[in-house]
Parts: C-alpha cells; sequence; structure tokens
C-alpha cells in the first residue's frame, strides 16, 4: 500500500469514533483490502461529508450518520457471513450498542439536570448579577473567563460558552473589538475547563467510563488546563480596555426550587463518582438514580405550582439554547413545572449523532481498520508525539470521534500518557473557531463578529497554551 494511502485511511480512522468489540477472534479479522471493507469506509465518508456540509445544507447532523451505521453494519454482516462467521456481526453490534447506551443515559441525566437549571432561571440570575456590576471591561473579559472554565468542569461547555456570551454582549455595545477576544477567551476556557473532569467533556467521561484514568486522577490535569486558558487570555487581554460599560438594572432572581436542583446536582455528581469508585459499578447507575430523584422533587415542584395563582406561572423561566441562539422561552399559563419538558429539551441531534458515529465506527473497527490505525500512528512516532498530534487533530475533526478511535485501539499507555490525549483532544479544539461545539455555537450567537478568520489571527497565541499546557503536564506527571 502506497505511503499516501495509507495517510487517507489513517486520517479516516481518526475521523471515527469506534467502540471496543467484544473479546472474540472477530477482532483480529482483517477486511480492510477487501471490497467490503473499502465499501464501508467509502459509506462513512460520505455520510462524514454531509455533517461538515451541515451549515451549508440545513440537514441535521445526525440523520447522515444514523442511515450510514445501518447501512455499514449490513456490509460487516456481509463481510462476516462470508467468512463462515455468520453470528459474529451481531455479538459485535451488541457489544457496541451497549457501551453506546451506557454513554447516552449518562449524558441524557445530565442534560437533564442542566436543563431544568436553566427553566429555574439559576443562568439566567447569574447572568444579571454580572451584567448588573460596574465591572471595567478587562474585569468582564478575566471574570467570564475565569467563570467559563469552572462552570464548563460541571456543565458541558457549549451551555457554558453561551451563558457567558450573554454577559458578555450585554455589555459589548458596540465595541466589536472587545466582543471577538472575549469570545475567543470564552471558547479556551470552556474547551480547558472541561478536560480536567470527567463531568466537563465527553472525551473525559469516555476516559473515564473506560476505566483508564480513575476520577481524582483527573485533577492532575487542573494545573495544565488552566495553563491552557491563561496565556492565551493573557495575550489578548492586553488589547482589551479598562472602560466600563453602561450598567443595566435587569433583576432576575431564581424561580422556587432553582437550589434545590442544583444542591440535587451536586448530590448526584458525588453519589455517582462513590458507586463507581467503591461499588465498581457503571458511573449511569449512579446519574440515572440522580434523575430519578430531581423526577420526585420535581412532583412536588409541579403540585406546588399548581396551586399557585395561574397569573404567576406565565413567566420567563428559562434559557432556551437552539441554533446557536439565546431566547427566552415562556411557559403557558396552564402548564407548571414538568419535568418532562426538561428531557425533551435534551440535545437528542447530538446523542443520535452520538449513536450513528459510535456504530459507524465500530462496523469499520470490527473490519480491521483500527488495528492498522494504532501500528500507523503509535507505532511510528510514539505515544507522547502521536498524542500531541491527535490534539491537533481535533482542531479540525470533532474530539468525540477522535477519542473514541484512541481508546479503542487497545493501546498499552501509562496513565500520564492516558492524561495527556484527554488533555489535548479536550483543548485542542481551541486552536480553530470550528473545532468545537463551543466556537461554533459562539460564531452562531455573535454572528459577523466572531468569525473564523477572527479566531484565527489569535490561534497562535492559543498554541502557545497548547505547548506550555503539555509541557506542564509532563514536568508535573512524567512521561
Amino acid at each position: 500500500m502506497s505511503g499516501k494511502n495509507r495517510f487517507f485511511i489513517l486520517v479516516g480512522l481518526l475521523l471515527l469514533p469506534i467502540f471496543a468489540l467484544a473479546a472474540t477472534d472477530t477482532a483480529a479479522l482483517d477486511l480492510t483490502q477487501s471490497g467490503y471493507g473499502i465499501l464501508a469506509l467509502a459509506l462513512f465518508v460520505i455520510a462524514y461529508l454531509l455533517v461538515i456540509s451541515e451549515e451549508f445544507l440545513h440537514l441535521r447532523k445526525s440523520k447522515p450518520v444514523v442511515i450510514a451505521a445501518g447501512m455499514i453494519w449490513m456490509v460487516v454482516a456481509l463481510a462476516y457471513a462470508a467468512q463462515g462467521m455468520p453470528h459474529a456481526a451481531e455479538q459485535a453490534f451488541r457489544a457496541n450498542l451497549l457501551e453506546y447506551a451506557e454513554l447516552m443515559l449518562f449524558l441524557l441525566a445530565a442534560m437533564t439536570y442542566i436543563n431544568t437549571l436553566q427553566e429555574r432561571r439559576v443562568f439566567l440570575a447569574l447572568r444579571s448579577w454580572l451584567v448588573a456590576r460596574d465591572f471595567s471591561l478587562r474585569t468582564i473579559f478575566w471574570l467570564t473567563g475565569i467563570l467559563a472554565f469552572f462552570i464548563s468542569s460541571i456543565a458541558d461547555n457549549l451551555t457554558t460558552a453561551l451563558l457567558m456570551c450573554a454577559v458578555i454582549t450585554a455589555v459589548a455595545g458596540s465595541n466589536r473589538s472587545f466582543l471577538v477576544v472575549a469570545c475567543i477567551n470564552l471558547v479556551v476556557a470552556a474547551n480547558a475547563g472541561g478536560a480536567f473532569t470527567p463531568f466537563g467533556d465527553i472525551t473525559s467521561l469516555m476516559v473515564w467510563q473506560k476505566g483508564k484514568v480513575h476520577f481524582f486522577e483527573f485533577f492532575a490535569l487542573l494545573l495544565p488546563a488552566f495553563v491552557n486558558w491563561f496565556i492565551p487570555a493573557l495575550c489578548m487581554s492586553f488589547v482589551v480596555p479598562k472602560t466600563r460599560p453602561r450598567v443595566t438594572q435587569e433583576k432576575i432572581a431564581v424561580l422556587p426550587g432553582g437550589y434545590v436542583v442544583m444542591a440535587l446536582f451536586i448530590f448526584t455528581i458525588a453519589m455517582t463518582v462513590a458507586i463507581h469508585q467503591f461499588l465498581h459499578l457503571p458511573p449511569v447507575l449512579g446519574m440515572m438514580t440522580g434523575l430519578g430523584l430531581l423526577k420526585v422533587y420535581g412532583y412536588f415542584l409541579r403540585r406546588t405550582e399548581l396551586a399557585s395563582p395561574r397569573e404567576e406561572m406565565q413567566m420567563p423561566v428559562a434559557l432556551e439554547i437552539e441554533k446557536g441562539t439565546l431566547g427566552k422561552y415562556y411557559k403557558p399559563r396552564h402548564r407548571p413545572f414538568d419535568i418532562f419538558l426538561s428531557i425533551k429539551r435534551a440535545e437528542w441531534d447530538t446523542l443520535l449523532f452520538f449513536y450513528g458515529v459510535v456504530l459507524c465506527v465500530g462496523g469499520l473497527g470490527a473490519l480491521g481498520y483500527l488495528t492498522y490505525a494504532s501500528t500507523a500512528l503509535y507505532g511510528s512516532l510514539g505515544s507522547t508525539w502521536a498524542n500531541i498530534t491527535i490534539g491537533l487533530l481535533s482542531a479540525v475533526v470533532d474530539n468525540i470521534p477522535v477519542m473514541y478511535a484512541v481508546l479503542n485501539m487497545n493501546q498499552e499507555m501509562s496513565l500520564n500518557q492516558w492524561l495527556l490525549v484527554t488533555l489535548t483532544t479536550g483543548v485542542g479544539g481551541s486552536l480553530l473557531s470550528i473545532g468545537s461545539a463551543a466556537g461554533v455555537a459562539l460564531m452562531g450567537q455573535a454572528r459577523g463578529v466572531y468569525t473564523f478568520f477572527a479566531h484565527l489571527r489569535w490561534t497562535w497565541a492559543i498554541a502557545l497554551g497548547y505547548a506550555a499546557s503539555i509541557a506542564v503536564h509532563l514536568w508535573l506527571n512524567g512521561v
């Protein structure tokens, strides 16, 4: 096989999230050179090209990959049948589906909590508090960055970035230069903050669920992740003026039950960690139990609101995050609190996209592509440089598929190497505005101001932070 073909196959594989197959002899099959393997790879590439073109085609990203998943597994079944193994494809498929189900339910519970906190106006109250303070633009720049860094360690980076962006757009006014650097600051901070806890990013969650890194071991990435944000923030802060924006008198209070929901979320996280650490049960059990507690509390909250005067129930109660914009969601007079509205508002397109790419690449892994990618990447570069390269790749390709590919290469790596790849895939997307969900969302929210090329002008500073965070990790934690 030529070097050029090797390159394209390797890049194609790193686009794919691959779940581990069942421990059967099917994992040893190498059908990458067969017609079945080439057809399956072509199906995925076509689907992923449609995903990349979502902004232009307005076709939701989950649609092509869900179809491709079904077609690829049909190809896998035919390929295994031709090898005299008619039932092996079913075993491999079920193994992929089980791991997806665990992650999907975990994310659904977390999304429901975040949506309920939005519905109770917890995030709106935080935003109004920040906007109403007499802070200078430079103070707001640093404060929103720090908050984004720490909030994203629990909430997802998309929600965090949109929340903080609402603050900076409210105070920026016509100051376009401030808005650009403040948006970049939020993207970098939100991505960096998600790297040092399992709850901050899907990639770190996957590493935790796979057992590669234990919960408290993630905190070794706190300082490297902080450096990743701080260095570009320091570089950009010199162009932020010290002027004070006009203070608004917007005052929003948290709705009844908001702080209880926050406490339940914290308890759920603690319970999930304890169940996994001490009982050795999957984290999804703790999150779903916590979701049950939230539903029970929602029952009492609903009864309270049913007894309230109807006039009090028509009020803006949440931030609706849709198509990269923030707007107010109004609850009808006859609709008291309903936990199933929070479940309904989960990012279902993302969850279904997750299903599609997981099964697409699970099929490609069953055809032997993953073994080849592991040899080509880690065998030629070594663990450290391979993990750094993977982080750079996540600036172009979504970090979820990249991390799935790494997790299922069955590569023997030390704890510090697993921490390194967790760090690089988590923060590598900050190098380009299209490299993370936070960047894409803010391009929509600050349309025409925060753009791909506006972000690109500060990529050098973000790259400094990327390199410095790796150096700090290697210095503190070793190879």
